[in-house]
C-alpha cells in the first residue's frame, strides 16, 4: 500500500456547485453563450426562440470545435482558454471566459441540452445531456468518466448553423425558463447587458431574426434628459437620445474608466416593461463589452432622491489584468477585495455621485422640474414655490398644437417661471400676514378706526359694483365684515399703539413701505430686481413685527 499513489477523484455532484444551481436568471445563461461565441471570433450570434414548443438554440458561426477541443476543452471543467492562448482570441478580441465554469450555466436552465460544433474540416461533432440522467448521476454519486454524453438527436437542425462552414449550435429542449420572459425583454435586456460592439463592430446579436440593436432601447433613450459623460465617452446608444436637455463632463480620475451616467424624466422610466421582478436600468458595470456587476451603487446608496432617476454604464478593461480574473463564479459580481474595484468605488462615492446628485439638482431647477429637497441651493418655501409653479405649467402644455407653438410657450414658461415662483412665495406672505393680523384684531377686541370704516366701505362698494357689471350674485368672501376688506397698511393702524408716531419704527410704517410692491404682486406684474430686495426686506420687518403682535395674545 506504501508504493500505491494517490490521486483527486471527483463526483459529478461538483457540477451543482461550480455553476448547475448557480445562476439567477435566463439572461445571464444566455450571456454564457453569447460569450462563448464571442471568445470564438464569431462574427454573428442567432437566438432562437419557440416559447409553444418550449426550446430555444443559439447559433455562431465562430471558429468551431473538433472533436480533441470538444473533449478536452469545452468538457473539462475549470479549464481556461487563456492558459493556452493568452488574454485574445486570433481576432485580437478579450477573451471573455477564464476559469472553465461558465459553461455549466447550460446546464440549468432546460431538461436537454444538445451541442454540435464544426470547424469547416469534418463533420459535425457533439453531444447531448439530459438533465434528468445527470440528476440520476449525480444522486448516485457517480465520476464523470462514468457518466458518457448521449448521441445528438436527429431532429436538432438550424439553418444558421447548416448554412454556416463552421460554429457551434446550443439547442435547448423544455426550457420552462422560457415562461418567464418575453421576446422584448430578452431583447432589452440583451441591448442594455452586452456591449461587445464598442470593441468589434463586426459583432452581432439576433433574437428571431432581427439584430438587436439600440432602438430596443427607445423607449429608455426617449426618456433620457441629462448626461454625465466619463472622459468624453460617446457611443450609438448616447447618440440616439433625442432628448438631452443638458450635459456635463464627469469628474476627473487617473482610472483608466469611460462610460457615463444619465437620468431620465421619472424614476418609471427605468422599469423593463413587463420583466420579472424588478428589472430596470442600473448603473452597471462592465468589463471588456460584457456586464459583470449590475447595480454597483448599491453598495454605497446616498438614499438621495436622484438615485432613482440614474442609470448608466461604467467600463473599466483594465480590470481583467493578465492574471486571476476578479468576478465571482457566478458571473454576476466582482471580488470586493479587488484593488481596483475597491479603488473605482471610492471615485464613484466620494467624487462622481456627489457631482451627479448635486448637478443634477440645478439641472433639474433649470428645467422646471422637481428636485433634490436635501440640496441647501433652495430653501425648502422655494422648493415648494417651484413646484407649485412646475405643477401649473403642465396645464399649458399642448401636445397638439401647431408646430412650433409649443416650443414658443415652453419658451414664455421658462422666461416667466423665476418671476412665478417669487410672486407664488411673495403672495403667500402677503395671505398669512394679513389674516394673521385679521385674526389679532378680532381675537383682541381691537376695533376700526375711522379711517379704516371708511376704506372698508369703500372697498366694499366697490366690489358690488364689480359683481354686478359681472352678474354675480353670489357671495365672494366667506366673511363680509369690514376686517376682510382692509390691506396691512390698515390693519397696522388697527392693531397697534394707535398714538405711535409716524417716524416710530412700527408695522404701519413696514406696511406703507410694502404697499406698492405688494399691489404689482396681486396685479401679477413682473417685479424689477431692486422691488425684490425691497420687498423681501421690508416683509422680514414686517414678519418679525407680527411675531411681537402674535406673543402678545393673552
Amino acid at each position: 500500500m506504501a508504493d500505491d499513489l494517490f490521486k483527486f477523484a471527483i463526483s459529478l455532484s461538483v457540477l451543482n456547485h461550480l455553476g448547475r444551481n448557480l445562476y439567477r436568471n435566463f439572461i445571464t445563461v444566455l450571456g454564457e453563450a453569447i460569450s462563448n461565441s464571442w471568445d470564438a471570433d464569431a462574427k454573428n450570434v442567432w437566438v432562437d426562440i419557440d416559447w409553444e414548443a418550449r426550446r430555444f438554440s443559439v447559433v455562431d458561426d465562430g471558429a468551431g470545435m473538433d472533436a480533441d477541443a470538444f473533449q478536452n476543452r469545452f468538457l473539462k471543467i475549470g479549464y481556461s482558454k487563456r492558459k493556452d492562448s493568452g488574454n485574445k482570441t486570433e481576432r485580437g478580441r478579450p477573451f471573455i471566459g477564464a476559469k472553465g465554469i461558465g459553461k455549466l450555466a447550460l446546464l440549468s436552465c432546460a431538461r436537454r441540452v444538445t451541442i454540435l460544433s464544426k470547424t469547416g474540416s469534418g463533420d459535425a461533432i457533439g453531444g447531448a445531456i439530459d438533465n434528468s440522467g445527470l440528476d440520476a448521476a449525480i444522486q448516485n454519486d457517480l465520476i464523470p468518466e462514468d457518466y458518457p454524453l448521449e448521441a445528438p438527436g436527429a431532429d436538432v437542425f438550424n439553418t444558421n448553423f447548416d448554412s454556416s462552414n463552421c460554429g457551434t449550435l446550443i439547442h435547448f429542449e423544455e426550457a420552462n425558463v422560457l415562461e418567464r420572459v418575453s421576446e422584448d425583454q430578452i431583447r432589452k435586456l440583451l441591448a442594455m447587458n452586452f456591449r461587445f460592439t464598442l470593441i468589434d463592430t463586426d459583432f452581432k446579436i439576433w433574437v428571431n431574426g432581427s439584430q438587436i440593436s439600440v432602438g430596443d432601447l427607445k423607449s429608455l433613450a426617449e426618456k433620457t434628459q441629462i448626461i454625465w459623460n466619463i472622459k468624453e465617452f460617446s457611443d450609438d446608444f448616447l447618440a440616439s437620445c433625442p432628448s438631452i436637455k443638458r450635459q456635463s463632463q464627469a469628474s476627473h480620475t487617473n482610472l483608466k474608466v469611460v462610460g457615463y451616467l444619465a437620468t431620465v424624466e421619472k424614476p418609471s422610466n427605468l422599469k423593463v416593461r413587463g420583466a420579472a421582478g424588478d428589472e430596470r436600468a442600473t448603473v452597471d458595470l462592465f468589463v471588456n463589452g460584457r456586464l459583470r456587476e449590475k447595480n454597483l451603487i448599491r453598495h454605497f446608496p446616498t438614499q438621495r432622491i436622484a438615485e432613482s432617476y440614474l442609470y448608466g454604464q461604467i467600463h473599466f478593461d483594465d480590470m481583467d489584468g493578465d492574471g486571476d480574473t476578479p468576478f465571482t463564479s457566478s458571473r454576476e459580481g466582482v471580488v470586493e477585495s479587488n484593488p481596483q474595484y475597491i479603488a473605482l468605488c471610492d471615485y464613484m462615492r466620494n467624487e462622481l455621485l456627489p457631482q451627479v446628485i448635486d448637478e443634477w439638482d440645478r439641472f433639474r431647477l433649470e428645467l422646471g422640474k422637481q428636485g433634490d429637497e436635501e440640496n441647501p441651493r433652495k430653501t425648502k418655501r422655494e422648493r415648494g414655490a417651484s413646484n407649485l409653479v412646475t405643477a401649473a405649467e403642465e396645464d399649458y402644455f399642448a401636445r397638439d398644437a401647431p408646430e412650433g407653438v409649443q416650443e414658443l410657450v415652453d419658451k414664455w414658461l421658462t422666461e416667466l417661471r423665476p418671476d412665478a415662483e417669487f410672486n407664488v412665495s411673495s403672495y403667500v406672505d402677503c395671505f398669512l400676514s394679513e389674516n394673521l393680523v385679521r385674526r389679532f384684531i378680532s381675537h383682541t377686541g381691537k376695533g376700526l378706526t375711522d379711517r379704516a370704516q371708511r376704506s372698508a366701505a369703500d372697498w366694499k362698494q366697490r366690489e358690488l359694483g364689480r359683481k354686478n357689471e359681472a352678474g354675480i350674485g353670489f357671495d365672494i368672501r366667506r366673511n363680509s365684515d369690514d376686517l376682510s376688506y382692509l390691506d396691512l397698511d390698515e390693519l397696522a393702524h388697527c392693531a397697534e399703539d394707535r398714538n405711535s408716531g409716524n417716524n416710530n419704527p412700527s408695522l404701519h410704517n413696514d406696511a406703507r413701505s410694502f404697499r406698492p410692491v405688494r399691489n404689482a404682486v396681486g396685479h401679477t406684474g413682473l417685479l424689477t430686481q431692486v422691488a425684490k430686495n425691497h420687498l423681501n426686506v421690508t416683509f422680514e420687518n414686517i414678519r418679525a413685527r407680527i411675531k411681537t403682535l402674535l406673543r402678545s395674545v393673552v
